[in-house]
C-alpha cells in the first residue's frame, strides 16, 4: 500500500531548506567578502539604479494621472540617490586595490540587485502594468538586500548603503501597490500573477544564457587542447621535412617575366 508523500519523507523542508541557506551563504560570501567582486556588484546596481530612475521619470512624463506623477518623480529620485550610493561605495572599494586586481565580475545571476524596469519598454505598458512590475521588482529587491546586508556583517560601510537603501524599498513596496489597488482593483491580482510569470521567464533566460557561457567555454577549451595539439605535431612533422635554406628553382621554371604564367 502506498503511502503519502508526507509520511514517506518526513519534513522535507527541514532538509531542503538548510542545504539551500549554506549553498546561496557560500555564494554570497564568495562575492561580498571579496573586494573585487564587491566593487565590481556595486558599480553595476549603481548602473542598474540610474537606468531605472531614468525611465521612470519617462513614465511620470506619460501618465496623465497627477498622483502617479509626483509619486513616479519621487521614486526616480530616490533610484538616482541610491545609484550615487552604491557608486560611491563602489569606487572607494576599487580606490583600495592594486591596479593589477581590478576588477573581478560576479555573474548577474548570481547576485541579482534591484531589476529596475529591466528592459520593460515604458512607452509600451500601461501604468498598472507598470505599477505591478514595480511592486515585484521592489519587493525582490528588499529581499535581496536584506540578505546581503546580513552578509555584509564583516563590512560596516557597505553594509549600511544596502541598509539605507532598504529603507526607500520598503516604501516603494507600500506605494506601487497601494496606487495598484487604487487603478486596477479588478485586476490587480491577475497583474501581479502576470509579474510573476514574466520574471519567471527572464530568469529562466539569466540562467540559460549563463548556463550557455559556461557550456561554451567548456567546448571551447575542450576544442583547444584535444582538436588543436594532434594539428600541430603534424605541422611540426611537416616543417622538419621541409630542407633548410634557399630552394633552387627547376631550369623550366627560370624563364623570361613576359606573360602571366
Amino acid at each position: 500500500m502506498l503511502q503519502p508523500a508526507s509520511r514517506a519523507s518526513p519534513n522535507p523542508p527541514a532538509v531542503v531548506r538548510p542545504l539551500a541557506a549554506v549553498a546561496t551563504g557560500w555564494i554570497w560570501g564568495w562575492i561580498w567578502r571579496d573586494p573585487r567582486r564587491c566593487a565590481s556588484t556595486l558599480l553595476r546596481f549603481a548602473a542598474v539604479e540610474a537606468d531605472g530612475g531614468r525611465d521612470l521619470v519617462r513614465a511620470a512624463e506619460l501618465t496623465p494621472d497627477p498622483v502617479l506623477r509626483h509619486l513616479f518623480l519621487k521614486h526616480a529620485a530616490d533610484e538616482q540617490r541610491h545609484a550615487d550610493l552604491f557608486r560611491r561605495r563602489g569606487l572607494v572599494l576599487l580606490a583600495t586595490l592594486e591596479a593589477s586586481r581590478r576588477p573581478r565580475t560576479a555573474p548577474d545571476w548570481l547576485a541579482p540587485g534591484e531589476r529596475g524596469l529591466d528592459d520593460l519598454q515604458v512607452d509600451a505598458v500601461e501604468a498598472a502594468d507598470l505599477l505591478a512590475f514595480l511592486h515585484l521588482s521592489e519587493s525582490a529587491a528588499a529581499r535581496d538586500f536584506g540578505r546581503y546586508s546580513t552578509a555584509l556583517a564583516h563590512d560596516p560601510a557597505t553594509r549600511a548603503v544596502f541598509q539605507a537603501v532598504l529603507r526607500d524599498e520598503a516604501y516603494h513596496m507600500t506605494y506601487t501597490r497601494a496606487q495598484l489597488r487604487r487603478i486596477a482593483p479588478q485586476r490587480e491580482r491577475w497583474l501581479l500573477w502576470k509579474g510573476r510569470a514574466g520574471r519567471l521567464w527572464k530568469l529562466y533566460l539569466r540562467l540559460a544564457g549563463g548556463l550557455a557561457g559556461v557550456i561554451g567555454a567548456v567546448v571551447l577549451t575542450a576544442q583547444y587542447y584535444i582538436l588543436l595539439p594532434p594539428f600541430a605535431l603534424l605541422a611540426r612533422r611537416a616543417a622538419r621535412r621541409e630542407i633548410p635554406g634557399w630552394t633552387a628553382i627547376p631550369a623550366e621554371r627560370n624563364g623570361r617575366l613576359t606573360g602571366q604564367y
